[in-house]
């Protein structure tokens, strides 16, 4: 993913950073403790897409 397009995309639950999840091929929102998955390049970021991450 193009780091620029990653710098202007935020989560459009709270407005807050993604950070990038090479492995998983998610963008993930901290502060939603949501992941949004990336589909052929794309990134999903719909609220019922994302996947909740679990609270350590």
């Amino acid at each position: 993913m193009d780091n620029k397009l990653l710098e202007m995309l935020v989560c459009p639950v709270t407005k807050g950073p993604l950070v990038l999840d090479k492995d998983a091929n998610e963008l993930v929102s901290n502060s939603a403790k949501l992941a949004y998955p990336i589909r052929d390049g794309i990134p999903v970021l719909l609220e019922e897409e994302a996947r909740e991450l679990e609270i350590k």
